[in-house]
């Protein structure tokens, strides 16, 4: 009961405490993480399989094993005291998980955060220079569609080395100088939850691996993968991930530089006057638009409206509890953070003076 009680107290100490954001990032990120990331996704790469889903049935097993026996004794020893029993477990290891979660990879959720961290202005946007982006954005679909499929996008569960190349150049441009280990690609066991949900990754806050799902099209990978690798760099901001895995597909392959136009037209179409959507629309080559189209199939196709609507609701509770005050509609952040950020050439974020 003592072990309960304090694994609890902890529990809510940690969840609580007014930790400033500069020591989070000076103690936490840029040192413990910092050298715990390399290990354990070095660790977890290893693995075809996602270690997340062996800790989960692991522990999900245990747990139903203890609680059969608990009932099965109860007859001796009481229900009222076997339900305590379960109940006391339950929040115990609630309680070390939620603390497991925090020291690994959870307090990123409170460090510096992007947008103070690099130059940034407010006034740059505006509804004028989100339309100037997306005329961009669709002049780049349709100058990069026939070389992106020509070249092509590789098999599912390998690990691109020229998306790591880019990968390492926009973290250390934007986020630490720090080495960042990229995850292998895996399934998950959830995968039918994932594509149930519209969910096309994770990042497995234990192992430090990353997850796709299987229905994500080639086209689209990349910026799912180096928005997970984002969250590997300890960027737990949706839209910030979304950001440095934008600004590492735009100057990679012209592969990669198609998908980061593609995932910022869908996000920036809904940044853009009503007036101006049908003729930015009309203005996409049929490539782009067959992908789109082919997106949207995928969706339709496995998209359950209700799983959707509730894991996001969940996703969005989490989030808001993890301190992002705007939910799971952070990840169209990344809009803001493009017009906003001061780029010097090739897409290159400025950094704040220190």
């Amino acid at each position: 009961m003592k072990a309960t009680v304090g694994l609890v107290s902890l529990a809510t100490i940690c969840a609580v405490a007014p930790i400033s954001s500069h020591a989070i990032e000076r103690l936490y990120s840029q040192r413990i993480y910092a050298n715990l990331q390399p290990a354990l996704t070095s660790l977890s790469n290893v693995s075809p399989i996602a270690l997340m889903d062996v800790l989960i049935v692991v522990v999900a097993g245990i747990w139903m094993l203890l609680a059969i026996r608990d009932l099965l004794l109860a007859s001796r020893t009481g229900w009222a005291r076997a339900a305590g029993r379960i109940v006391r477990r339950t929040v115990a290891w609630s309680a070390a998980g939620y603390l497991l979660f925090l020291a690994i990879w959870g307090f990123n959720y409170r460090r510096v955060r992007l947008v103070d961290k690099l130059e940034f202005s407010g006034d740059a946007v505006t509804s004028e220079a989100a339309l100037t982006l997306a005329t961009r954005a669709v002049d780049q679909l349709n100058e990069l569609h026939r070389p992106a499929h020509e070249q092509g996008w590789g098999p599912p569960a390998a690990i691109d080395p020229a998306l790591v190349a880019a990968f390492d150049r926009a973290v250390h441009d934007a986020v630490t100088d720090r080495i960042v280990i990229a995850g292998r690609p895996k399934r998950s066991l959830f995968d039918w939850y994932f594509r149930r949900a519209a969910v096309s990754g994770m990042t497995d806050p234990i192992f430090l691996e990353t997850l796709v799902a299987s229905d994500v099209l080639p086209f689209e990978r990349p910026m799912v993968v180096a928005h997970e690798w984002s969250h590997l760099a300890g960027v737990a901001h949706e839209g910030e991930a979304n950001f440095v895995a934008w600004i590492a597909c735009v100057r990679s392959t012209p592969a990669h530089r198609y998908s980061a136009w593609l995932s910022l037209y869908e996000e920036i179409i809904s940044s853009i006057g009503r007036r101006d959507r049908p003729a930015l629309a009309a203005t996409l080559g049929p490539g782009p638009r067959e992908d789109l189209q082919a997106i949207r199939d995928r969706f339709a196709r496995n998209v359950n409206p209700r799983v959707f609507a509730v894991g996001w609701k969940v996703y969005d509770s989490y989030l808001k509890a993890n301190r992002i005050e705007s939910g799971a509609a952070s990840y169209a952040e990344v809009v803001r953070l493009i017009l906003g950020v001061r780029f010097t050439g090739e897409w290159t974020p400025r950094r704040r003076p220190q």
